[in-house]
């Protein structure tokens, strides 16, 4: 499934990598470098089983799924 946090411009470098120790460690949350909340991570979201319609971060869900879910914001994709 493609990794759209991954792909969006506006993810600096340093954020993708927290995201991704995160997710290699089995955890469902990362503390955001930038703004010190906590994220979910993309394998959370994912295991959901659906796109809720919020503005996560690392949304792995396609933007059909992203607008069928009411979401205003819509990742690359």
């Amino acid at each position: 499934m493609k990794t759209f946090g991954h792909e969006d411009p506006c993810i600096p470098d340093h954020v993708r990598a927290a995201h991704d120790r995160a997710q290699a460690r089995g955890q469902q949350l990362y503390q955001d470098p930038l703004s010190g909340l906590y994220t979910m991570t993309e394998a959370y979201l994912r295991g959901r089983g659906a796109c809720c319609g919020k503005t996560c971060r690392h949304c792995p869900w396609p933007r059909d799924e992203q607008r069928r879910a009411g979401r205003d914001l819509l990742r690359p994709g």
